[in-house]
């Protein structure tokens, strides 16, 4: 059973009241005032108790704001191919490739049945899920709030990614992560490495069991497939580069070079 949990309130909420937008920051210690003023912002956009004791709690964090303050060392700056992009990560094309091949075929009917409804292979999904954690094998190590609203408050990411850090302090509110969870450096949940906003907006129970949580591969699979088919996939079309498919690619990294290793690993998976 697939079932969709996003709430349609949580959705709403989500979408933050511009108005009572915070300012960015320009240096680590005007952290603090820039939380003071989110907090009037998620208040706005219905932020429960818990969500508020999470982000007075929240610190900046560290590696997220060195991440930020160095754009020449993020993928997305200079080419790189598919090869390089994938080998910077893992010993090897092959091994990355053998690797997910093991994983679609263990959980085969989970894959068969994600491409029925969404349309998207799983060769495509067991290369963002192997990219984004080792297939489950390291989700992160930083506080999910922390990192969220650290990447909203830094004025080269602002206001772009406020709505992320709004929407992880009602995850917070809604059980599914606490005050403390941890994950990727940009506040990145789960198995596929969902930002906040994403997994309000798409998630999905994959399992059947009445919850989506992303650190339940099946959950996670489920929503990434969600999130791709509304963002325009198309079931049965090629996702070689200049394709729609290929396009669409960009929803869940906006990185040229992200896209072009997602496609090709997926290409080598599916021979």
């Amino acid at each position: 059973m697939i079932a969709f949990l996003a709430s349609a309130t949580l959705t709403t909420q989500a979408i933050t009241t511009k108005a009572l937008a915070a300012r960015c920051i320009t240096s680590q210690g005007q952290f603090d005032a820039y939380k003071q003023s989110l907090a009037q912002q998620a208040a706005s956009a219905g932020v429960g108790q818990r969500g508020m004791q999470a982000l007075q709690q929240a610190r900046l964090s560290g590696i997220t704001w060195r991440f930020e303050s160095n754009p020449s060392s993020q993928t997305g700056t200079r080419y790189r191919s598919p090869e390089q992009f994938l080998t910077a990560r893992f010993s090897s094309v092959n091994s990355f490739v053998s690797n997910a091949k093991r994983r679609l075929n263990q959980n085969a009917s989970l894959f068969r049945s994600l491409e029925s409804r969404y349309g998207v292979p799983g060769s495509i999904l067991v290369s963002i899920w192997g990219y984004e954690t080792s297939w489950g094998g390291y989700t992160g190590d930083t506080p999910i709030v922390g990192g969220a609203v650290t990447l909203a408050s830094y004025c080269r990411r602002h206001p772009r990614f406020e709505d992320d850090a709004i929407a992880a302090l009602q995850l917070v509110d809604r059980g599914i992560i606490s005050a403390n969870s941890r994950g990727g450096p940009s506040g990145e949940l789960g198995h596929m490495q969902f930002l906040a906003g994403n997994w309000v907006r798409f998630a999905v129970d994959g399992n059947g069991d009445g919850r989506a949580d992303p650190n339940n591969a099946a959950d996670a699979l489920a929503t990434a497939a969600n999130m791709l088919r509304r963002n325009g996939w198309r079931g049965g079309q090629p996702y070689t580069q200049g394709s729609g498919n290929f396009r669409v690619l960009s929803a869940w990294n906006d990185s040229g070079n992200y896209q072009r290793a997602i496609a090709y690993a997926a290409s080598l998976i599916d021979q």
